[in-house]
Parts: structure tokens; sequence; C-alpha cells
């Protein structure tokens, strides 16, 4: 089956391209609110991003079909020592506007891959009660449905096609409401450096329990198109929505467009550049640089007062 691949870059709280009821699953993470290593100073204000996030929230429902599900990868965010609860606050937003609260994924990262924030080691400066900050190694994965789903009108030659191995499912534990994957690390000359990407194997886990072949998986913070990718392997068509146009390269290149291949590829791939695309990448990895700047100076200040 020969699937087809709608990339926008354009802000997703206008899904024009889509029609309503057109969307059969959303697989997505939206940007963490202002993360120094990652969004720093995106958002000008905390209110400013929930009502960002609200707004396409209330687009996705109006593109979601009936009974289908949005899943959605985020944690809350520490900055400055303020954590704000960004899980809570989406899981609010999405059932104020129409969804189901249906269930919630923890993915665990492994312990020595996680960026340490040195929170935890306060306590072994200060062992005493009142000193305690967990380091965090997970992230939620919430999972929202619109309203019921019909079971019966999917196509009994489909369901074959798409159904799930059992073996796979019971082996590494799908049926846990904790899964244990590594995340993308962040090594230098990777494909997704100064992304915030998730591993492939959240996609492709969720796609295969919330989809049908030949269906259509939206992701509406597209980034590198991880889903996208994973959607065309899997036989799934796609759309993706990313408001910053520099990564551009980088999903031709995660969609094989960059590659001579003596193998046709089963999919197509249309990419559009809409008049609300923004230039981010640039200006937001200055600010990280920035930031790593600042911090490595304090720290290197904190240490001449030890001395």
């Amino acid at each position: 089956m020969r699937t087809y691949h709608r990339l926008i870059f354009g802000d997703a709280e206008n899904m024009r391209e889509l029609d309503d009821g057109s969307v059969q699953l959303v697989v997505t993470s939206p940007p963490y609110f202002n993360a120094p290593f990652d969004y720093p100073d995106m958002f000008e204000s905390y209110d400013e991003y929930l009502d960002k996030m609200r707004r396409i929230a209330r687009e996705i429902y109006r593109v979601m079909d009936d009974g289908r599900i949005v899943c959605i990868v985020c944690d809350d965010t520490l900055i400055n020592g303020v954590k704000y609860p960004v899980v809570a606050d989406l899981t609010k937003i999405y059932m104020d506007e129409g969804f189901a609260y249906r269930d919630k994924i923890i993915w665990i990262k492994p312990e020595g891959y996680i960026r340490i924030s040195r929170r935890s080691g306060v306590i072994l400066q200060h062992p005493y009660p009142m000193y305690f900050y967990p380091d965090n190694i997970q992230e939620t994965i919430l999972i929202f449905q619109k309203g019921r789903f019909d079971y019966q009108k999917i196509p009994e030659d489909i369901k074959k096609k798409s159904k799930i191995d059992t073996e796979e499912y019971q082996k590494n534990k799908w049926y846990l409401t904790t899964w244990h994957i590594t995340n993308v690390l962040p090594l230098k000359n990777r494909l997704e450096q100064g992304v915030a990407a998730f591993p492939e194997e959240i996609p492709y886990r969720l796609i295969k329990l919330f989809s049908y072949v030949g269906e259509t998986v939206l992701d509406p913070f597209m980034g590198s198109a991880t889903t996208n990718k994973v959607a065309a392997e899997l036989g799934r068509n796609s759309f993706g929505y990313e408001v910053d146009v520099e990564l551009c390269d980088v999903v031709k290149e995660k969609m094989g467009l960059k590659q001579c291949c003596l193998i046709d590829k089963n999919y197509d791939v249309e990419i559009v550049v809409r008049e609300d695309a923004r230039r981010l990448r640039t200006h937001l990895q200055d600010k990280v640089r920035r930031q790593k700047s600042v911090t490595k100076n304090a720290k290197r200040e904190a240490g001449k007062l030890v001395q």
C-alpha cells in the first residue's frame, strides 16, 4: 500500500489543509515550556504557553475522527528553581476542549543517559530533611480520546493487515503503564542536534496500538518528523506541522528525500512552506549556548568562592 505524507511548515493553530474529522491518530510532543537547553525564553510567560497549547488542542479536536486517540509526550518543566505543572495543565486543557482522559503511560529513560541536573546532589552536601530534590528520568505520555470508537466499522481485511504482534507486545511489556525506552542521546553530529526528538520506539508502539493500516497520523509539532517517518514505515499516511522552517533539511533527510536509492520508496512526500513559518532553530541554539556559558561561568565562580 502506497502512503502519502504532507509535511507543512506553518503554525498548527491553523491546520487548514486538514478537513474536519480526517485524522485517526495524533502522536506528538509539544515544545517544553522555555526549557533552558531546548526552548529558552520561547514564550513570554507560562500563561502564554498554555494559551497556545489550548488553541492547538481546539484545532486538533476539529480534525480528529470520532472515537480516535491523541497521544502527547510531555513533562513538567523546571526553570530557575520553579516547577511548572505542564502535565496537569495539558490534561485539563484537553479535557476542557472535549477529549476524554483515557490513560497515562510513564516513559522511563535509562538512568545513565539523562542530563544530570545535580538536584539530587544537594542532599549529599546537606544530609538533612528538606534538602531532597530528585533527578528526573521520566516523561509522561498522555492519552486522550474523542468520543467512542466504533469497532464494527473497520473492514476485516484492514484488521488483518493491522494485527498487533502479541509476542512483541508481551516481550517488550507494552501492556504496562511504564515503558522503559532509551531516549535520543545528545550526541554531537546526530541528525536531530538541537531538536528535542523522541525515540522512534514511542510512535512505533502508539501507531501500532491506536491506528489501522492506511489511516492518517498527525503530528502538529513535527520537529524532525520522527512520527511521520515511522508512520510511513508502518503503512499509515501522515500530516505534520512545524513552525520552524530551519528544520526543513533535517525533515527531508529523516524522510529519505536526500538519499539516492535504487529501490523506490512505497510512500510519497510533499513539503509545503506556508507564510506563517518562522526561522527559530539558529536563534534558540544561540540562546542555549549562551545559557550554557553563563552556567559554566557561575559554577567556576562558585568554585573560586569555595576555595
